[in-house]
């Protein structure tokens, strides 16, 4: 039967984008947090750390930009790896208080390196610890950003480094409300001012002053980094990316996995109106500077050891301080969550963030968005619409979906009527079987022309199921790496969207101390919870909506299909197992409904009737 053909071609199409789907990701991305556990493992052993960052900027080709080897801390001596606490407590501090972040300023060397995300915790649990961003040297996994002024060729004056102890001016703890200021005195006539800032999300405003009273005037070039010192651990997905970002001007997007970086070690850009950093999956950090300022940009990667240190940084323009004058750069830092809404998806909707109120270059691609942004990122803001009113993204999820059936009718609903006609003119299909036992050609002419004047498209009945594949994507991509589906719960066990459902049939879910998961090769397809059984008998349902295929080996696939995705599907988030099962209950409702208008029996209770009938006998 031609349109069960066409239904299990687009089935068979689905299955192989799905088994190729946990081949290349989900299968890559166990070995790859194996390996990095291994890995951190080791680190938390005792590795030597180096302390500071490498030069921040790149040689710029007049020569007159100082070289990396000139500048601050280049060469300190490796410490041993010590608590994150205990580095913390090293150094003197101006404390960080703001609704979302908590941490402190190291008075040595002026570093922003010690900063937590309060509003996240590392799991639904909210009595788990906060989200770690920023971590000084000494500890596991330094993070870090640096603000100053680097020399120009010749310049023999004393600048302030990573071992420069800075004095705060006054008293206090940085909020929104109360910058902080931080002074330094290099002995020979230059007088060096740091004012901090911050808003109440996750911006940094940093404002470096020097005045000259020597003798001689000097050129000095303002730089800014950000520093992180070992590969960190990655979600070792291909369809997103971890590493270091940033949006340069003319030469766009770029970026660059911590693989790719140490291979090319050190890639620089010369730019305008740019911002670069360095991203997870659901935190980042990135440097903003003014959109206007020439930027000499720089992506590197260095192995002191056996750990790697990855920086993105830039150089300004140089300015000269004359004798009595005084010399201003400016910096932003953005160090926080991803949220959609604060970096800035949509200029509307409430959804513009820094990347509107600054005047950003597309600061928005700090959220991976993919390939099909211009289906990922409406199908997010619909899903934010609604959950600004139900305070619920799974119901923001079948009401999305909904409106994504309601917009795809019009193609589904002749897709629905050309397969109803199919079933309609099945006995004349018969009859040229008959009729032309033997002569294949003759059959496909004559039916052809049957398909030619009843008006039906014979591959129309792939259309339901292939229009799903970039819906069910951009669905995927929006609970995989937006930070607003992270721990959302639905109803009931379901306490993330983003994660896949907690029960498990092989546990008798929760009864045996046992995790099928663990398992080597096929560990991952045995997830099997609660929702991903749903979702199969919801197609198994909808399978059985179409008629039993005469051949055994459609029967065969028919019957099996619906297992196989049940399985393939267990390990995917929960709110990816729940639109499916939602879609295919109102892909039920929707063909049964238009198979009625047609004229054509709805075989659903038949062919359960059936089923059911063939096993009891």
């Amino acid at each position: 039967m031609t349109d069960n053909r066409n239904t299990i071609l687009a089935v068979i199409l689905s299955g192989l984008v799905l088994i190729a789907w946990q081949y290349f990701y989900n299968v890559p991305q166990m070995e790859k947090q194996r390996a990095q556990q291994q890995v951190q493992a080791e680190l938390q052993k005792g590795t030597p750390q180096p302390t500071s960052s490498p030069a921040p900027g790149a040689t710029p080709q007049s020569g007159s930009a100082p070289a990396p080897s000139t500048t601050p801390a280049a060469n300190q001596q490796a410490q041993p790896v010590v608590a994150r606490d205990t580095a913390i407590a090293a150094t003197p501090r101006v404390k960080i208080d703001t609704p979302r972040l908590a941490g402190s300023i190291s008075l040595k060397g002026g570093r922003i390196d010690d900063l937590a995300l309060v509003q996240y915790r590392e799991t639904v649990n909210p009595n788990s610890p906060p989200i770690i961003l920023y971590s000084p040297s000494g500890s596991a996994e330094p993070y870090y950003a640096e603000f100053g002024w680097v020399p120009a060729t010749g310049v023999t004056a004393k600048l302030p480094d990573s071992q420069t102890v800075w004095q705060q001016d006054g008293s206090g703890s940085l909020t929104p409300s109360t910058p902080v200021v931080l002074k330094w005195d290099n002995g020979e006539g230059l007088s060096f001012r740091r004012t901090i800032a911050v808003d109440d999300h996750y911006l940094f405003t940093v404002k470096d002053e020097v005045s000259n009273v020597g003798n001689a005037p000097v050129t000095l070039y303002p730089f800014a980094l950000i520093s992180r010192h070992g590969t960190p651990q990655v979600s070792g997905y291909y369809i997103l990316h971890e590493g270091l970002i940033g949006y340069l001007g003319d030469h766009g997007l770029q970026e660059y996995a911590y693989k790719k970086i140490d291979e090319a070690k050190q890639v620089n850009f010369k730019a305008t109106n740019g911002w670069l950093g360095i991203t997870d999956k659901y935190w980042a950090s990135a440097l903003l500077p003014d959109t206007s300022a020439q930027l000499q940009a720089r992506f590197s990667s260095n192995l002191s050891g056996n750990v790697h240190t990855y920086q993105t940084d830039y150089l300004l323009d140089p300015v000269t301080v004359a004798i009595g004058g005084s010399a201003t750069a400016n910096a932003r830092l953005f160090a926080g969550a991803k949220e959609a809404g604060v970096v800035g998806v949509f200029p509307f909707a409430g959804l513009g963030g820094y990347n509107k109120e600054l005047g950003l270059n597309h600061f928005d691609l700090l959220i991976d968005w993919g390939w099909f942004y211009f289906i990922t990122k409406p199908m997010f803001l619909g899903l934010d619409f609604f959950y600004r009113f139900f305070g619920n993204f799974g119901i923001s999820i079948l009401l999305v979906t909904v409106i994504v059936k309601l917009l795809f009718f019009p193609l589904a609903n002749k897709s629905y009527a050309s397969m109803a006609k199919m079933k309609s003119i099945q006995p004349q299909l018969q009859a040229l079987k008959e009729r032309f036992p033997d002569d294949k050609v003759k059959q496909q002419q004559e039916m052809m022309e049957i398909y030619r004047k009843e008006k039906i498209n014979p591959v129309a009945g792939c259309l339901p199921v292939v229009i799903q594949i970039p819906v069910f994507f951009s669905l995927y991509k929006v609970l995989f790496v937006t930070i607003e589906m992270r721990h959302a719960p639905f109803y009931g066990w379901i306490k993330d969207l983003s994660a896949p459902d907690p029960t498990n049939l092989f546990t008798l879910f929760g009864l045996i101390p046992f995790d099928p998961t663990t398992i080597p090769v096929f560990g991952h397809y045995l997830a099997l919870g609660i929702w991903p059984i749903i979702m199969g008998i919801t197609m198994w349902f909808q399978m059985k909506l179409n008629p039993t295929p005469p051949d055994p080996t459609q029967q065969i696939i028919f019957n099996w299909m619906p297992l196989i995705f049940t399985f393939m599907l267990a390990g995917f988030p929960a709110g990816l197992v729940i639109y499916w099962a939602w879609n295919n209950t109102l892909s039920v409702i929707q063909q049964s409904f238009i198979m009625r208008r047609n004229g054509v029996k709805v075989e659903l209770f038949d062919n359960l009737k059936a089923t059911f009938a063939r096993k009891a006998t």
